[in-house]
């Protein structure tokens, strides 16, 4: 059983928390590999189409690196998967949805910003604050932010490590909705069953294309690159049952094959 986080799983979803109340959901080592291994698990089991992560209690989705765990000589190490098993995670092509319901500081926004979606509950607060302690925002911060919300907004956050609340968030275009404290998990599943009432392979095959679209040379390459991203949808039993269903003015059954 997971120590430091848990998984419950609602037909198709899976929902991590992270379980460091006591630290601000703070990852150390051991709390990195635990999750690498969980979104190993999620990614691998073709049963679980969408996943949410969020953190425990109603103070903090993740404050980040447990800088108090690595000042007490804490050895420190990171799995393959990056921070959280999810910031250095470029094969998954399943949905993957951060519920943040309170702080996202440093690494706990990077594990956001790696996930497909953010829904922020009012009280959230997000920021890069590294270089105030002599770091950088070495997990995917420096390079996801500004590909998400632009050059120049995102050095504003970079280069103060100033704090941004829910709604700014969404104003600059990181965070999908901004719902009431204590909504942010129940708002999220809604989002993950909008995503579940699609074809599963479509959603795969838009959200690798759309990925390997952004390293493209131009739009030209970019659509021409996207077929290969999507070949197994057309040859799945989906192709055929989204039309079927839709002439026969009935929900699609889908199997995700």
């Amino acid at each position: 059983m997971p120590e430091f986080c848990s998984v419950e799983k609602e037909g198709r979803l899976t929902i991590v928390t992270i379980q460091r109340p006591e630290v601000m959901n703070s990852l150390h080592p051991p709390a990195n590999a635990e999750l690498a291994e969980v979104f190993d698990d999620f990614a691998s089991d073709p049963e679980q189409w969408v996943a949410i992560i969020t953190g425990a209690g109603d103070r903090a989705f993740s404050a980040g690196n447990d800088l108090k765990y690595q000042a007490t000589g804490g050895k420190m190490f990171s799995p393959a998967s990056g921070f959280a098993g999810l910031t250095s995670r470029f094969d998954c092509s399943k949905p993957i949805i951060a519920a943040v319901n309170g702080i996202a500081m440093g690494g706990g926004f990077e594990i956001a910003l790696a996930c497909d979606l953010i829904i922020a509950a009012e009280n959230a607060i997000f920021a890069l604050p590294e270089p105030r302690v002599g770091l950088a925002a070495l997990a995917g911060g420096i390079h996801r932010l500004p590909r998400e919300i632009g050059m120049k907004q995102a050095m504003g956050m970079l280069l103060t490590g100033r704090r941004v609340p829910a709604a700014e968030g969404k104003a600059l275009g990181f965070v999908n909705d901004v719902v009431p404290q204590g909504e942010a998990l129940n708002a999220a599943k809604a989002w993950a069953g909008l995503i579940l009432e699609c074809a599963p392979l479509s959603v795969r095959g838009s959200k690798q294309a759309a990925m390997q679209g952004m390293a493209a040379t131009s739009l030209e390459a970019a659509i021409k690159g996207q077929y290969e991203q999507i070949q197994t949808m057309y040859g799945s039993a989906d192709f055929v049952e989204g039309p079927k269903a839709f002439s026969e003015k009935r929900p699609p059954n889908w199997s995700g094959a």
